[in-house]
C-alpha cells in the first residue's frame, strides 16, 4: 500500500514539456508520437511552440488529445528554429512550470535542439527512445538496431527524443488544450538563419510516410529509381533508398532510409533474385525474381508467382 501511494504521488508530481516542431502553419507529424509518448510518463503534458506567426500551429495542437496546455513563444529570433535561440526560451519555461521531462521527436530538428538543452541544464540526454517503461526507464537501440538498452536516469529533468515510428500519433482532434503566451527573450544573436532550400514533391515526406517504396544497388541506375517513382505514384507513398544506392549516386542522401538515414517502419515486400538474400529474413512479404524480368510479364504470369504484383501493390499499402 505504501509503495502504490508513493507512485501516486509521483505521477501526480510529473510533468513533460513537448518541444513542437511546426513550420508556422502546421505540425509536423512526429510531435504527435512525442505527445504520445509524454502522456506514457503520467501527469500534465504542456507543449512549446515556439515561431515567428504560428497561431494555426497553436489551433491544431488545442484539439491534439492528451495535451493539457499549449505556451506560445513568439518572436523574429525563433525564425528558422535555431538551437541557439530556442534554447533559452526552453529553459526559461522549465523554470517557470518545473517540468520534470522535456521531449520532442528524434527528427533532425529534436536531435539538434535538444543536446544543447541537456548540456544547459548539466544532465545527461537519451536519444531515440522506443519505449517508456517507467517515468525514469527508457528503452532505446543500440548496435544499429540490433539490441535493446535500458536506460534508468537519475536525473533532476530527464531530456530525450522519441523515434516516431515507436509511438502512434495522438489524435489530432477530442483535445481541448488551454494556450497560454510565455515571454520571450531578446536574441541571442550567435547564428543567424539566412534561408532555406527544401526538394520539393507531391509525394508524402520520407520519415512521415504510411507507405515507403525504396531501392537498392540492384537498380543499377539513378534512371531505373523511375519504376519506384512510378509506383509511389499509383500508392501515394514515398520514396527511399539504401545507402549503397546513395552512395553510388543513384539518387540524393534525403532519401536514404535506415541506420544513417531516415527511420521507417514499414510492411517490408522484397523482390530480390537472390533466394538466401539477407532482405528475407526480416521482410513481410518475398518475391524471389528479377526486377527487371518480373516487371515485363503479364498479368497471368504475374499471379502465377508466389506473390503477384497486385498482392504486392496490397502488402505495401498495409
Amino acid at each position: 500500500m505504501h509503495r502504490a501511494i508513493n507512485k501516486t504521488r509521483q505521477l501526480r508530481f510529473q510533468s513533460t514539456l513537448v518541444v513542437a516542431e511546426h513550420n508556422n502553419d502546421k505540425l509536423t507529424p512526429i510531435t504527435l508520437s512525442a505527445i504520445t509518448a509524454a502522456n506514457k510518463l503520467g501527469g500534465e503534458v504542456s507543449c512549446l511552440v515556439a515561431g515567428t506567426d504560428c497561431a494555426k500551429v497553436v489551433a491544431e495542437l488545442s484539439k491534439v488529445l492528451g495535451v493539457n496546455k499549449v505556451l506560445v513563444a513568439q518572436h523574429d529570433a525563433f525564425k528558422g528554429a535555431l538551437p541557439e535561440e530556442l534554447t533559452p526560451i526552453i529553459l526559461a519555461t522549465q523554470q517557470q512550470f518545473k517540468f520534470t521531462h522535456i521531449c520532442a521527436g528524434a527528427s533532425a530538428f529534436g536531435k539538434n535542439l535538444l543536446p544543447r538543452v541537456a548540456a544547459k541544464l548539466d544532465v545527461a540526454p537519451i536519444s531515440d527512445i522506443i519505449e517508456i517503461q517507467s517515468p525514469d526507464t527508457f528503452v532505446r537501440t543500440i548496435y544499429a538496431g540490433n539490441a535493446l538498452s535500458t536506460v534508468k536516469c537519475n536525473e533532476s529533468v530527464k531530456v530525450f527524443t522519441v523515434r516516431g515510428t515507436a509511438f502512434e500519433p495522438a489524435a489530432s482532434e477530442g483535445g481541448s488544450a488551454t494556450s497560454e503566451d510565455v515571454a520571450s527573450s531578446s536574441a541571442v544573436g550567435v547564428s543567424e538563419w539566412l534561408e532555406q532550400n527544401l526538394s520539393k514533391s507531391d509525394r508524402p515526406e520520407l520519415a512521415g510516410a504510411k507507405v515507403v517504396v525504396s531501392g537498392g544497388r540492384g537498380l543499377k541506375s539513378g534512371e531505373n529509381f523511375q519504376l519506384l517513382y512510378d509506383l509511389a505514384e499509383t500508392m501515394n507513398a514515398a520514396v527511399g533508398a539504401s545507402r549503397a544506392a546513395v552512395d553510388a549516386g543513384y539518387v540524393p542522401n534525403d532519401m536514404q532510409v535506415g541506420q544513417t538515414g531516415k527511420i521507417v517502419a514499414p510492411t517490408i515486400v522484397a523482390i530480390n533474385k537472390d533466394p538466401e538474400a539477407p532482405i528475407f529474413l526480416v521482410s513481410d512479404f518475398g518475391l524471389v525474381a528479377d526486377l527487371f524480368k518480373v516487371r515485363s510479364l503479364p498479368p497471368p504470369l504475374l499471379s502465377a508467382g508466389s506473390l503477384s504484383l497486385m498482392a504486392l501493390h496490397a502488402a505495401l499499402s498495409c
